[in-house]
């Protein structure tokens, strides 16, 4: 039985690709040669002309959120817009919460 793929993300590309899942070592964009970010089997690129979209994808890679599925289904709450991305670094800010738990948050108090 062939391994299960999952997606692999080149944020300077603005490139997924699904591969097959052969350990924690580098994956190289076949575009730019740079390394990629395992980013999980449930995620969802945005349009490549989507440059807010890609603007939250980085912010949310870069502070360590990824997009793996979990027991119910998905991986849960993203935000997609760069206001939800705003409005979660102003709540750590004033709260000093951890961004990546700010930035899954569904709801802010």
């Amino acid at each position: 039985m062939p391994h299960a793929k999952t997606s692999y993300v080149c944020l300077p590309c603005r490139a997924s690709y699904k591969q097959p899942y052969l350990g924690s070592y580098d994956r190289l964009c076949p575009r730019c040669a740079r390394s990629m970010i395992h980013v999980g089997s449930a995620f969802a690129p945005p349009p490549r002309r989507d440059t807010a979209g890609w603007r939250v994808l980085s912010v949310l890679l870069h502070a360590g959120v990824r997009f793996h599925k979990s027991c119910c289904g998905g991986p849960g709450y993203r935000p997609r817009t760069l206001h939800e991305v705003r409005e979660r670094l102003a709540y750590t800010r004033t709260t000093g919460e951890p961004i990546y738990e700010a930035l899954v948050r569904r709801d802010l108090p």
